[in-house]
């Protein structure tokens, strides 16, 4: 098989599964807007939160609401995804940076946060699993502490001042 005819087959084979789209690009632009991001984790929870309710509503009735409850229970479950998504391909593969293990403050800070962001994407996982608003709850406080974890006090104040 010559040269160009397996190219054309790899550039086929890299379209036709390249399909996914994350929350932020990977390679060195530089850009990012974290703030953004929690705002966008919250954005989720609360969506997921709002599927649950109805969710739970509609079951009360399901061969009258059906179609209904499967839009809920995808919009569910894409929201949770996206959660996932930007936990997953923004925070941890381009924001929490691999500190050395020599450094015990920076290195506990490194752990503390992966922990956190790990525990996220369980609740997420569980989120998609249950209506079991607890796990909304959570998925919340999860955020909250991790924000808290991820900001330093020189970037709290420079939030508060400058983002809106």
């Amino acid at each position: 098989m010559n040269t160009s005819i397996k190219i054309f087959f790899l550039l086929l084979i890299f379209v036709t599964f390249n399909t996914a789209s994350y929350a932020h690009c990977q390679i060195p632009c530089g850009i990012y807007d974290d703030q953004t991001r929690f705002t966008i984790l919250r954005e989720h929870i609360t969506t997921i939160e709002k599927s649950m309710s109805q969710i739970m509503e509609l079951s009360n009735d399901p061969k009258n609401n059906i179609n209904q409850l499967v839009r809920w229970i995808n919009n569910k479950d894409h929201h949770a995804d996206e959660f996932t998504d930007i936990v997953t391909y923004y925070f941890l593969a381009q924001r929490i940076k691999i500190t050395d293990k020599n450094n015990e403050a920076e290195f506990t800070s490194y752990q503390n946060k992966v922990t956190t962001l790990h525990q996220m994407m369980v609740f997420a996982m569980k989120c998609k699993q249950t209506t079991d608003l607890d796990n909304v709850k959570k998925l919340r406080d999860l955020v909250d502490q991790f924000e808290h974890m991820y900001f330093s006090a020189e970037d709290k104040k420079h939030l508060q001042e400058n983002h809106k």
